[in-house]
């Protein structure tokens, strides 16, 4: 065979070949565009209005939809993603809350001591001017005494004095002040100066060293009358304002020039002025700090029949803040302590032992059962109401109990040595929470979960039978009182006469 034959016959068996593969693409074509056409026919002749319903093709069932199941991770991520706006929030306020407990066990844990001299001898005094019948002065004299301060707890007669002495602690001493009498309480702050600037030994025969004031601390009375102020007699405002307001001005009065004059030990009498100047700024390690406690609850919100306690504290709260005004350029810090409820458990007996800013009812608060009649019509139904309720007693809710008093002492101490410098401190449960509430919640409301209603049903108007405080003529009494304040005008704080013979000269009274 030659090799054009074999070229031949390698043509002819390559054909069927090539006719195959053109045949299929030929097929394939035509099979797409048939499709095509059909499925283009198929919707046409569906969505067209003019062929019956019956006769229309019905559309192809769809694919079939193949679900993968997720990974943990993937439906992880997935939630994310959806709640964004919620794990923020989480995140924030776990954060928040992380960082105050830190802030708050680390200052909870914090080694809180005075400061002691080279031998030993303690160098820092506290002054705390406040009752010593007080659980609160008590516990807080205790405490400072503990970590290392001398304290003097202001004593304005003997018994206060031999209450101070029963504590049984030999850097516990009353610090005895008559601030009735301006002439004696000077002469007393006077010797307390010189006694600051003598110097001390720990022990007999051994170095001295001198002590520095750090702190007055002032402790009004906590207890207050709960009454209708329309069955207040006068005589009760009188003594109130005495005792609760008057006492602690003139006593933070009497230590103004003590914490103005910078105590350092005294400079020898041939020393030279720069040289004395030197010795008292190296002396003194800071100025002293006054720290002025009130109760907060009730002034926060002053609800009804609580006169007593909200003016008082409000008036004392104002004099705090121009107290400040006028020390803060002498370098002076003065610090307001808002109390809340404390739990004195340790101290007074269990049925006062939770409350610091409200007494055991019957002991301080009126009753309503001694009011004449037309007194219990008007006050009677909400008076016993906001007696029984939580917020009344300073609580937020009912049985629970006040903070820990290391709480308390944990902020004056804090106070003291600087760590805390803010002007108002508020210590204690309740006095944040009803502090939000007096500024931010509408006093109506605040009636209204007190069980305030209103009253409708009053007694008629039967007149005032006999004399009254309230519009009588001026009688002797007064006269010599006015004389009194007249003879008294150049003296420094006016004392209020006694007004006994007015105890009964309440509006509500009947004679």
């Amino acid at each position: 065979m030659s090799a054009d034959d074999q070229a031949f016959l390698d043509v002819l068996s390559s054909l069927p070949h090539s006719i195959q593969k053109y045949s299929n693409e030929v097929a394939d074509y035509v099979d797409k565009h048939v499709e095509q056409l059909a499925e283009t026919l198929r919707d046409t002749l569906a969505n067209a209005s003019w062929v019956p319903e019956q006769f229309r093709p019905q559309p192809p069932p769809p694919p079939p939809i193949i679900t993968v199941p997720a990974s943990a991770l993937e439906r992880f991520q997935n939630w994310v993603s959806r709640n964004k706006f919620l794990i923020t929030f989480v995140v924030v306020s776990g954060g928040y809350v992380a960082y105050k407990t830190y802030q708050s066990t680390a200052r909870w844990r914090k080694p809180r001591r005075a400061r002691r001299a080279r031998n030993g001898g303690r160098m820092d005094v506290v002054v705390i001017a406040g009752s010593p019948a007080l659980p609160l002065t008590r516990s807080l004299s205790l405490d400072l005494e503990r970590k290392g301060f001398i304290v003097f707890v202001v004593a304005n007669s003997h018994e206060d004095e031999i209450m101070v002495q029963n504590l049984a602690r030999p850097d516990i001493r009353p610090l005895g002040i008559d601030i009735t009498d301006p002439t004696n309480a000077g002469n007393s702050i006077d010797a307390f100066a010189r006694y600051l600037q003598s110097p001390h030994a720990a022990v007999p025969n051994g170095k001295r060293h001198h002590l520095s004031l750090q702190a007055v601390i002032l402790i009004p009375s906590l207890n207050y009358q709960t009454s209708p102020i329309a069955t207040i007699p006068p005589s009760s405002f009188a003594d109130l304002f005495n005792t609760h307001l008057l006492q602690p001005i003139l006593t933070i009065q009497a230590f103004l020039p003590l914490l103005t004059a910078r105590l350092g030990p005294p400079a020898p009498p041939s020393t030279a002025d720069k040289d004395r100047s030197s010795l008292l700024s190296s002396s003194s390690s800071g100025s002293p700090k006054v720290l002025v406690f009130t109760p907060s609850i009730i002034s926060s919100i002053n609800p009804p029949f609580h006169a007593p306690e909200a003016t008082v504290c409000s008036a004392l709260s104002a004099f705090t803040e121009v107290l400040t005004a006028e020390l803060r350029p002498l370098g002076i810090p003065v610090t307001h302590m808002q109390l809340g409820t404390f739990d004195f458990a340790g101290f007074t007996p269990a049925a006062r032992s939770r409350l610091i800013n409200q007494p055991a009812m019957g002991e301080n608060s009126a009753d309503a059962q001694s009011w004449p009649d037309s007194a219990r019509k008007a006050y009677g139904r909400n008076f016993a109401s906001q007696s029984a309720s939580p917020i009344s007693a300073g609580r937020i809710m009912p049985g629970m109990r006040g903070s820990s008093l290391k709480e308390l002492h944990n902020a004056v101490f804090d106070v003291i040595d600087g760590s805390i410098t803010s002007g108002t401190v508020r210590v204690g449960l309740g006095a944040s929470v009803y502090g939000f509430v007096g500024r931010w919640v509408p006093r109506g409301l605040v009636s209204w979960m007190m069980g305030i209603r209103r009253v409708d049903d009053l007694a008629a108007w039967q007149g005032n039978k006999g004399n009254s405080a309230f519009g009588s003529p001026r009688s002797p009494m007064s006269s010599a009182a006015s004389d009194k304040e007249r003879e008294a005008g150049s003296e420094s704080f006016v004392a209020v006469p006694p007004l006994e013979h007015v105890t009964d000269s309440n509006v509500w009274k009947e004679r």
